[in-house]
């Protein structure tokens, strides 16, 4: 390995066998070996990159393109089928949090299993328990077994002990939305500070904002090869563009995006409200009233929301919410508020909201819709419907763009310095 590079993979490859119907005894595989029939599956086909000592570098791509199995391969989980992959210095993964915790013992003895997998004696666990229990803010629930911890509690005392390891190289893969928003925070400082102690950062995330944020290169893997190396915002700018006119006018029977952009009827009585109307779902569309879930930064976006009435109802009016993936409200809107008088709605229908030359800058959203009476009863709120991609050619940062100007004024002394 070269001498300022801590990571060096070179041409790796990785393969798995899918079998179509296992047999799980012995009898099953003598007497039945059809049963044993499987096709290979290339997820890796050749990977290279290198990273330098220090340096923060995020993996994206889409679902299956290698991200995480090439993480496995850089802790040693699994090994390539061919290539190399070198590695050096002490390495802490934050891939599937609190694998080897045993749920009879308790957060404090898991705690001593668990970073010793980490490879750290018991003088540095001693050393470094206060720091870890602290961290996990789990206060006598520490002592407790873990087997009675929620998963939250399960999560942040994992991500306690992994995060205080003092590695060279830490890895990560998805798993920076542990906990409630102050403990989100308190990880994302923590991640900031270990990156300015000099430790090297492999994350794989699918927020660009996030990997913006922390690294300082984007290697976008697809279908199991580097399709591109270099700076966060031009790799991430491809990234979505590729995204973009492959999934541009997706189709309805998308099965992920049709799941989110639909209210299960079954749950329609255990959600808020009265109900005497009720959201069915609810579509993002472009300016011609197709379905689309990838939009360019100005695009005119288009939501279809369709409504079932169970029972009449007058005197009421829909409102709507824009909510990024973190959380973020980014706008929020009524009909009520607009002045729009209130509606009487009798049978099932279809609305439409449009938002002409949206200003949302890149990032993954999806829609809350309500439906409120004039005296100000609930009939329906509905969260997570039509999700949806912005991406951007402009490098602003942020959940909208604000038009602007700048005014500089020119000095006297620079002006003749120009002159």
């Amino acid at each position: 390995m070269e001498q300022d590079y801590v990571i060096q993979v070179e041409n790796a490859t990785k393969k798995f066998k899918v079998y179509k119907d296992k047999g799980k005894t012995i009898k099953e595989r003598i007497t039945a070996p059809s049963r044993n029939a499987y096709e290979e599956k290339w997820v890796l086909r050749g990977v290279s990159f290198k990273i330098r000592r220090g340096e923060s570098v995020g993996l994206i791509g889409e679902n299956g393109c290698g991200k995480s199995t090439t993480l496995k391969l850089l802790t040693r989980i699994m090994y390539p089928d061919s290539g190399t992959v070198e590695i050096k210095g002490r390495v802490s993964s934050l891939l599937e949090l609190g694998a080897g915790f045993h749920p009879d013992m308790s957060g404090i003895e898991n705690i001593y299993i668990n970073a010793s997998i980490f490879g750290l004696t018991k003088k540095e666990i001693d050393e470094k328990l206060d720091d870890i229990v602290e961290f996990a803010e789990l206060g006598d629930y520490i002592n407790n077994p873990v087997r009675t911890y929620s998963s939250g509690m399960y999560m942040r005392l994992a991500f306690a002990v992994a995060i205080n390891v003092n590695a060279d190289i830490l890895l990560v893969d998805e798993i920076l939305a542990v906990g409630d928003i102050n403990f989100q925070t308190k990880c994302f400082n923590k991640l900031m500070e270990i990156k300015q102690q000099g430790t090297t950062i492999v994350l794989v995330s699918h927020s660009m904002a996030q990997i913006e944020s922390v690294c300082d290169r984007s290697i976008w893997i697809r279908d199991g090869l580097v399709e591109m190396d270099g700076a966060p915002r031009e790799v991430h700018e491809e990234y979505m563009k590729f995204m973009g006119n492959r999934r541009r006018g997706g189709s309805i029977g998308d099965a992920e995006k049709e799941e989110k952009g639909k209210a299960n009827p079954s749950v329609f009585f255990n959600r808020p409200g009265t109900g005497e109307v009720r959201i069915l779902r609810a579509e993002p569309l472009n300016a011609n009233r197709e379905p689309q879930h990838i939009f360019e930064y100005g695009e005119d976006i288009v939501f279809r929301i369709e409504y079932k009435v169970f029972e009449r109802i007058d005197d009421v009016h829909f409102g709507l919410a824009i909510i990024r993936n973190d959380g973020i409200q980014c706008y929020g809107t009524s009909m009520n508020a607009e002045g729009i008088p209130h509606i009487e709605l009798t049978e099932d229908g279809i609305m439409y909201v449009t938002f002409p030359s949206c200003h949302l800058l890149k990032g993954q959203y999806s829609i809350d819709i309500s439906i409120v009476r004039r005296i100000g009863d609930m009939v329906d709120y509905c969260t997570g419907l039509a999700a949806f991609e912005v991406f951007q050619g402009r490098r602003q940062n942020g959940v909208v763009f604000l038009p602007h100007e700048w005014e500089i004024p020119v000095l006297e002394g620079i002006q003749e310095c120009m002159e």
